[in-house]
């Protein structure tokens, strides 16, 4: 996922990574750094990034935005349930991925309170 985001999606946004191999950790990040953006793995096992969106959602007064990767289009509506702010279907392309976590990320600095 980090290749087709790439360090720079757009040419005022830079970005930095922070990775995470299962919730508690993905929590425990959320917490300790200023994540603008979670980009979770629909299809990761045991908890996938959807479940791990909609938890986020209900358990964080503060939660991030949220892309979450899926393997189908017809995925869209779980993803929805989930609470995350956009999809992305996999394979990914470079392209429309850093346009869409661009675009997500001038949306919260536009309408986001300062941390």
């Amino acid at each position: 996922m980090r290749l087709s985001v790439g360090s720079r999606p757009a040419p005022d946004l830079q970005l930095q990574f922070v990775e995470a191999s299962n919730y508690v950790e993905c929590v425990s990040l959320v917490e300790t750094y200023e994540v603008d953006l979670l980009l979770l793995d629909g299809e990761a096992q045991p908890a996938g990034g959807m479940a791990i969106a909609r938890q986020l959602r209900d358990e964080l007064d503060d939660c991030p935005l949220i892309c979450v990767v899926i393997a189908r289009a017809a995925d869209r509506w779980l993803a929805a349930y989930s609470q995350a702010d956009a999809t992305l279907v996999h394979p990914l392309d470079p392209v429309t991925t850093g346009q869409t976590i661009a675009a997500l990320l001038q949306r919260a600095t536009q309408t986001a309170p300062t941390r």
